[in-house]
């Protein structure tokens, strides 16, 4: 039996099943039917965020009688996190793009937190009452037992004589009051709660002088235990180790990454561990304190967890899925409940829960519920050399019914660049190949998690090597035969939307059309922008990958489309979320006035209400629809 054929009742009650016909676009298009799962401390209840039509559902279900507890609309508002304080509560985090009011700041993604009170069906936003502060919420709020109760901790704004501090809040659920715990000042950029729920770590960074600090709590006040000079890729604060005494950090050392440690009780600190790039910690949701780590090297996600017990669980939840990714969505206090989300290459992902007390599996829904398996295409790893030998390697989604020759291909550059395509599903893929296109996703040189080498080999390399690395791979599959040269197209975002811009200005002749979602035209205004959004610390990380010296370098001009409108000989999408703050705007407005000034073939789409990560169901669709429409004119399927 397939994994997708049996639903629990939650998804039937949300509006989630599935149609009998095959997939359209708008399947795939729309947001996932669930979005995310998390079990309450005792695993007897399951908070659900879904989508029912163009709005957002939070729905919690007891588990021990299979009913639905709450259900409630949330509409449009942008859901990014739910978390169990207890058993009576929920934490809910939504993120606005807006200009805030209150202070002299720029537009950008602000996030919010809310109190659900199930009891008493009542909602409150955090930080409504605090003095002299800002109603915004920095990272993700954390829960501990403080005083014998589950208390949340939330990082926020405070002003000191004008001045905007990273300072730590504890909120009292029963009324969503908040109570200022530690005061930071203009350098503070995070906040570490230890499992008592008192604050354990402060972390600073002077991003003018790339000074960053840790200090301790001590009784007599804060104590700095460690400094580093870094103007790039200073240490991190990751959070606590596994017996909740000391503070893991992240630190660069002869071009290898090291967790340290920083004791709270001033003993002997563990010996420093190598980890590589790809790995990252996992911490228990209760005590925050470290219990494994998880790696994602190759093609391939994997746990190590250091308790024996929690190894054996995992072990045991893999098996049952056989063929498929694991991953842990969410599980009890005593691990006897485990919401995984297993992804099936054959037919997609969807939700399971394992109760290990009746050793028994219950689907609990698709991810996407108007997919079938007989619309989920296949995926394959692919490995090529770039022209320079370097070895990379991608994954290939190939149309289904369709035999792998001469097909017409689209490539699809990730965003980042700092970033990486995975194996699995992929939605905006899925339906790009269930139009009947081979999908060809490199991490070219400057991806990350795929080791430190890949990632340094795309310093200075923007525009022009991290670019070529696509057409190799683009020539890989023709000398092999599986497409036509003649038909490629190439579709991306962020960083991936440059990569198409620049795939029709600086390396004419590879593609047929390009079509850029958020992405960067001109390189001397973006670098300037984001230098004076983020400060010297992303002006310093910019460089680095474009290989600019400074803001005035000409090499900002040689790698910007919008620079080399001359060479465009294809049409060009540009589609760009009027609410994005990461990429603005601007960036396509002006590529697409100088195509329309210089007579080439160009159409621009402004989605309203949009951010810079398709957020919105309706723009999402809306961004797919048009996408695969000027793709299907330019270079047809067939």
């Amino acid at each position: 039996m397939g994994f997708k054929r049996f639903l629990v009742a939650f998804a039937m009650a949300a509006g989630l099943c599935a149609p009998a016909t095959a997939a359209p676009l708008a399947a795939y298009g729309k947001l996932p039917s669930i979005e995310s799962l998390s079990l309450s401390p005792s695993g007897r209840q399951l908070a659900i965020v879904a989508t029912d039509g163009e709005d957002r559902v939070i729905a919690v279900k007891d588990l021990a009688d299979n009913k639905l507890t709450l259900r409630t609309t949330t509409g449009k508002a942008k859901v990014r996190q739910v978390l169990w304080a207890g058993e009576d509560h929920l934490v809910i985090v939504t993120t606005v793009t807006t200009f805030p009011l209150d202070v002299v700041s720029k537009q950008r993604e602000w996030a919010m937190a809310f109190s659900l009170d199930l009891k008493q069906r009542r909602l409150l936003p955090l930080l409504r009452d605090a003095d002299d502060a800002m109603n915004t919420i920095y990272g993700r709020p954390v829960v501990r037992t403080y005083d014998g109760q589950p208390t949340v901790f939330v990082k926020g704004v405070k002003f000191v004589d004008h001045r905007g501090c990273l300072s730590l809040f504890r909120i009292d659920l029963a009324h969503a009051t908040s109570k200022l715990v530690a005061q930071g000042d203009e350098d503070t950029r995070d906040w570490l709660v230890g499992p008592d729920g008192q604050p354990m770590a402060q972390e600073l960074y002077d991003q003018n002088k790339g000074r960053w600090s840790l200090k301790l709590k001590a009784q007599t006040g804060w104590r700095e235990v460690r400094t580093v000079n870094a103007l790039l890729d200073p240490p991190d604060m990751i959070g606590l180790n596994g017996d909740g005494k000391a503070v893991l950090y992240a630190e660069d050392q002869d071009g290898h990454t090291l967790w340290r440690e920083a004791r709270l009780d001033g003993g002997e600190a563990a010996a420093p561990v190598a980890v590589t790039d790809g790995q990252y910690p996992m911490h228990d949701a209760q005590d925050g304190r470290l219990i494994g780590r998880a790696s994602l090297i190759g093609d391939h996600e994997s746990y190590e967890f250091f308790d024996a017990g929690d190894a054996r669980i995992w072990r045991a939840v893999e098996k049952a899925f056989p063929g498929a990714a694991v991953n842990l969505a969410s599980w009890s206090a005593d691990r006897k409940r485990i919401v995984v989300r297993v992804d099936s290459p054959t037919e997609g992902p969807a939700f399971a829960m394992v109760n290990l007390d009746t050793r028994a599996a219950t689907w609990l829904g698709s991810e996407y519920t108007g997919v079938l398996p007989e619309d989920v295409a296949s995926q394959s790893a692919v490995s090529f050399k770039a022209r320079d030998g370097l070895e990379l390697g991608g994954y290939l989604t190939l149309p289904k019914d369709r035999a792998p020759k001469g097909l017409p291909l689209i490539v699809f550059p990730h965003g980042g660049p700092a970033a990486r395509d995975t194996p699995g599903w992929d939605w905006w893929a899925q339906a790009m190949a269930s139009r009947g296109y081979a999908v060809l996703q490199v991490n070219f040189r400057g991806s990350a998690g795929l080791g430190e080498p890949l990632l340094e080999a795309g310093y200075g390399q923007w525009g022009r090597k991290m670019q070529t690395d696509l057409t190799d791979g683009v020539k890989h599959l023709a000398d092999k035969g599986v497409i036509d040269p003649k038909r490629v197209c190439i579709v991306g975002a962020s960083y991936g939307g440059y990569a198409a811009l620049a795939g029709a200005a600086l390396d004419a002749g590879t593609y047929r059309c390009a079509v850029s979602y958020g992405g960067i035209s001109d390189m001397h205004r973006f670098v300037a922008w984001a230098g004076s959004q983020h400060g010297h610390e992303a002006f310093r990380y910019w460089t680095r990958f474009v290989g600019a010296k400074d803001g005035r370098d000409p090499v900002l001009t040689e790698i910007s489309p919008v620079a080399h409108i001359d060479q465009v000989s294809i049409p060009v999408m540009l589609i760009h979320g009027k609410d994005d703050s990461v990429v603005p705007l601007e960036q396509s407005r002006i590529m697409a006035e100088a195509l329309q000034k210089a007579g080439k073939p160009v159409e621009l789409v402004v989605e309203p209400g949009e951010d810079h990560w398709l957020s919105r169901g309706e723009t999402r669709l809306q961004m797919l629809t048009s996408t695969m429409a000027f793709v299907e004119k330019y270079n047809p399927p067939n």
